[in-house]
């Protein structure tokens, strides 16, 4: 008997992630520059958004390559049919090469050792692996020192491998007025240079993040990587083009129990939030366990009925109570806890901001308790 407990899809509670699959399409059309292919990136379960489908919605919209984090991540878009290639951005875990290889996954290289195990297993398994090799420009996560890079290029031929991929990663590309990005261009381009002058000519050499593809055209070349601005949520501040990007995921609930409290009486846990004057307060199926975070208590706001409450008190693991003050609140009402309702909207980025987070991690933290449902498919 094993600990874990699959969730069954939530059917009976109305908290709802709604992800606007044509907003995907159209914004990776929007964000692909002419002339280059555009990978979508969908690890994470595709920034919360449900990976294979925003997969499907980001091919359809004129991506080329997929990018994951996770061979799991790889096979599952295998499992639901996805036939795209698919690149690993990290090396292949140990003990994985056979299973990632098996799955068509394209493996991303950069140390020695994930040199040596995946030419243990490619010709057994795929003859033909044509992998991508990461240069470390100055992220300093992981990748090649530029100086390193040629020589690895080398091993890696007389190990029976040849490079398809060279590609690296920016550190600070959603801020265009500070000049590290083009220093790791040009780190970057002359890395590309002396590659292609030993001889190595890889078909794809990819360097764009989001924020890149939008603010950087230098760092295009042959492929842009679609990350958070591919579902709708800005990188940076000020970035051009964001105005013509549209929100993918909204998220809703409705209001379950409506009391009228009395001045003096304190909401939640911690009695924080002490009422003022008698108001109306309506309790919400929803709370940190569906990624309604904590850090939200007294500083999130919602909206009922196209008006603006504040979170009262302290946001508990399944309920968030709110403030309605004399306003009519009913049960059943829409709580929208992310999107837009009339001419009020609570974005990503205000969700990020009141908890000094950023949105990616906003949408990536909807709990798999929250019930997805897709619009235009």
């Amino acid at each position: 008997m094993t600990g874990a407990v699959a969730l069954r899809t939530t059917r009976y509670r109305p908290t709802v992630a709604t992800i606007d699959l044509e907003a995907i399409r159209h914004n990776v059309a929007v964000l692909k520059p002419p002339g280059v292919e555009a990978m979508a990136v969908v690890k994470a379960n595709g920034y919360g958004h449900g990976a294979a489908a925003v997969a499907r919605a980001a091919l359809e919209g004129g991506a080329t390559w997929l990018g994951v984090a996770l061979v799991e991540e790889g096979l599952a878009l295998r499992d639901a049919g996805l036939a795209a290639p698919i690149l690993m951005l990290t090396e292949f875990p140990p003990g994985s090469e056979e299973e990632g290889l098996r799955g068509g996954l394209t493996p991303t290289l950069y140390t020695n050792g994930g040199m040596a195990r995946l030419g243990e297993r490619a010709f057994s398994v795929r003859p033909s692996i044509r992998p991508h090799v990461k240069v470390d420009t100055g992220m300093h996560r992981v990748g090649l020192p530029p100086e390193e890079a040629v020589p690895f290029l080398r091993r890696l031929r007389v190990a029976g491998l040849e490079v398809d991929g060279l590609w690296t990663h920016l550190a600070l590309a959603e801020e265009p007025d500070r000049p590290f990005t083009q220093t790791q261009l040009a780190r970057f381009d002359r890395v590309v240079a002396e590659a292609r002058a030993a001889g190595f000519h890889p078909r794809y050499v990819h360097a764009a993040n989001s924020a890149a593809t939008m603010a950087h055209p230098r760092s295009h070349y042959d492929m842009v990587r679609l990350g958070v601005a591919m579902y709708g949520l800005s990188p940076g501040r000020d970035l051009p083009g964001m105005d013509e990007l549209r929100p993918a995921m909204s998220w809703t609930t409705a209001v379950s129990t409506v009391k009228r409290v009395g001045a003096g009486e304190a909401i939640s846990y911690g009695q924080h939030y002490r009422l003022d004057r008698d108001s109306t307060i309506a309790t919400l199926p929803v709370g940190y366990a569906d990624g309604y975070r904590r850090a939200l208590s007294e500083r999130g706001t919602v909206l009922i009925r196209g008006r603006r409450y504040p979170v009262a008190g302290t946001v508990t693991m399944d309920q968030v109570m709110v403030d309605c003050g004399d306003d009519p609140v009913e049960e059943g009402d829409e709580v929208v806890l992310m999107g837009r309702q009339g001419d009020q909207r609570v974005s990503a980025e205000d969700l990020a901001s009141w908890i000094g987070t950023i949105p990616y991690e906003v949408v990536c933290g909807v709990s798999e308790r929250v019930s997805r449902k897709y619009v235009g498919s």
